[in-house]
């Protein structure tokens, strides 16, 4: 995509944000490029810009873009061994809980998942139990799509469905087929983007299939914390064929790996944690989450690492147990402005690096710093110096990490003397890992691609079969014409060789020509007359042939014998051969006549004698 069409694109989608409130900008851009690309060309459109145009004189355009963009390919069990395997495996566990079972069906487009679900946990169950233990949340962002799953489905619509559970769990209503009345408020369907709206809360059973797909990896795992938020702790997520969870197993566990069947992990780690809160939406858990993480990172007392901390005035602060041992800092330094302590230039110049701090507000580093201990010996240290920003903006002061290296330092010089060849091996062995973990990510995305596109050709599909069954009608209409055609051509030719005949066997110059009075037939004795073989005139027009008759005198005859008034003349002129010879001729013509009209003329040619 060029530079110019990728303006033409983002301004698309913010025009689609601002006027509709539909936000993009979490889809995968190939996937999105490539759906609305196809309805431009349908539309006949060069380019986004245009299409911009066209959306703000048709409004109702913007329902027919919703529906590309978003592919409905469902179907009721769609996948039928990952739907065995959770109601072998997953529901009975789901079932023996007590209280109130809770799911959510998330982009459940038509709501064949939904109801899909129902009829697992009903037949589990029983429909008593059943409608007293068991509430199913299904959303999406498209509306129409919803209302499908409120109004009822065709019979196409049900053919997956075994007979025992149509008959059973739908009814007809007004040429519909819905999901039975008394069972049906079981199930709740409502508007929800995954991106902007909160959770439904306390789940016990999770179902969002090949949807995560169509996101960027930054938006699935915003979803994907939601999702966490959302279940109980032994809640279960049921994913689609293309979705892995690979980059997030420190949130969700699988259980069946081959059927997209993960668990909640309980308790992640801190970080994780402090990460999901702030995906949910709260605006006071997420203000809380920002204290914590922000006192977590300033906390350096347990640190390993000696570190220092610079108030913007340049006064220590604060001086953890590992720096004060290193450095010798005693408790009265601490409050001190740090340019009257020797620790401000041992065991490096550390004031002028804190200085770059406070004016760039980034992290600088010092490698290779000596320092002596107190019985002489040599140890080297990495130096970090790094701002301390409160509320994202004002800078609170500088932290200075003292990170020690000597064993690594003496390490590496040993390696790369004894052990060249290992190391080398070694980085090699690292870069082909990350190149397979790189393929690796490349190959998930291909295949959530893969996946993409592999709905769009059935939804294609299903519009080449109509189009087929249309083809097919067409073509019966055409073999019909196509025989009568046929039996007019074989009349035609029987016609053709019948006027051969008789005109190859007469003894005077003929030519028969069509409406435009171009030369269609031309005898032998013609061919003789004048000294034009018949491959040479056919096609041409009688008058523009130099074959020695005056043209402008017969021209007139010809084309009033064409209209049929009258139908037969004849005309003596004088004439010239193509050898020469001089002749008397007699010319006739008459009207060949085909369905009532004209349809050309028969002139024949006879050399007169003296």
């Amino acid at each position: 995509m060029s530079l110019e069409t990728g303006k033409q694109f983002e301004a698309l989608l913010l025009y689609l944000r601002e006027n509709r409130g539909f936000n993009y900008t979490g889809y995968k851009r190939t996937t999105i490029v490539r759906r609305i690309g196809k309805r431009c060309a349908e539309l006949g459109l060069s380019s986004f810009a245009a299409y911009q145009d066209y959306l703000q004189v048709h409004a109702d355009e913007f329902a027919v873009l919703f529906d590309k963009i978003l592919i409905n390919v469902t179907t009721f069990f769609r996948d039928p061994p990952t739907w065995d395997y959770l109601a072998r495996e997953v529901v009975p566990k789901i079932a023996a809980k007590a209280g109130t079972i809770r799911i959510w069906s998330a982009g459940t487009a038509s709501g064949e998942e939904a109801y899909s679900a129902a009829i697992l946990f009903c037949e589990a169950l029983g429909q008593e139990m059943f409608l007293r233990r068991v509430k199913i949340y299904a959303t999406d962002v498209d509306e129409d799509a919803l209302n499908k799953a409120r109004s009822g489905y065709s019979e196409k619509d049900l053919e997956p469905l075994e007979a025992r559970l149509r008959s059973r769990y739908f009814e007809s209503q007004g040429g519909r087929l819905a999901f039975k009345a008394a069972l049906r408020r079981v199930l709740i369907f409502g508007r929800h983007d995954l991106m902007q709206d909160a959770p439904i809360s306390r789940l016990d059973l999770l179902i969002c299939r090949n949807t995560l797909m169509y996101f960027t990896a930054e938006t699935q795992g915003r979803v994907l914390a939601r999702f966490h938020y959302a279940l109980e702790d032994e809640g279960y997520l049921f994913l689609g064929r293309a979705e892995m969870l690979l980059m997030h197993g420190s949130i969700f566990e699988p259980v069946e790996l081959k059927h997209r069947v993960f668990r909640r992990v309980p308790r992640p780690p801190l970080r994780e944690r402090l990460m999901i809160l702030a995906q949910t939406g709260n605006a006071d858990a997420s203000d809380q989450v920002s204290k914590q993480i922000r006192l977590h990172e300033m906390a350096t007392e347990g640190s390993p690492y000696p570190q220092m901390v610079v108030d913007p005035l340049g006064n220590l602060v604060l001086a953890n147990m590992s720096a004060r041992r290193l450095l010798d800092i005693r408790v009265t330094d601490v409050g001190r402005p740090l340019k009257d302590l020797e620790q401000s230039y041992r065991p490096a110049d550390l004031r002028g690096p804190i200085d770059q701090v406070f004016r760039e507000r980034r992290t600088i580093g010092l490698a290779g710093v000596d320092h002596a201990d107190l019985d002489g010996t040599m140890r080297r240290f990495n130096l970090q110096f790094a701002p301390l920003l409160e509320d994202g903006s004002a800078i609170a002061g500088a932290i200075v990490t003292f990170i020690e290296v000597t064993g690594e330092v003496a390490l590496r010089a040993e390696l790369e003397r004894a052990k060249q060849e290992v190391e080398t091996a070694y980085e090699e062995l690292q870069s082909s890992n990350e190149e397979l973990e790189t393929t690796n990510e490349e190959l998930q995305s291909t295949v959530e691609e893969l996946e993409t596109t592999n709905e769009e050709l059935q939804s294609t599909n299903e519009e080449l079969e109509t189009m087929n069954e249309e083809l097919e009608s067409t073509n019966s209409e055409l073999q019909g014409m196509n025989s009568v055609l046929q039996e007019r051509t074989e009349i035609a030719n029987r016609l053709n060789t019948f006027m051969h005949a008789i005109l190859g066997n007469i003894r005077l110059g003929a030519a028969v020509l069509d409406a435009d009075l171009e030369v269609r037939v031309w005898n032998e004795r013609a061919a003789d007359l004048w000294g034009l073989k018949s491959e040479e005139v056919l096609g041409t027009s009688f008058f523009d042939l130099e074959i020695g008759l005056p043209t402008k005198e017969l021209r007139t005859m010809v084309r009033s014998v064409l209209r049929g008034n009258p139908i037969h003349q004849e005309m003596d002129v004088d004439a010239v051969n193509r050898r020469g010879k001089r002749m008397r001729c007699r010319v006739a013509a008459t009207t060949l006549a085909g369905r009532g009209r004209a349809g050309g003329v028969v002139v024949v040619m006879e050399e007169l004698k003296a």
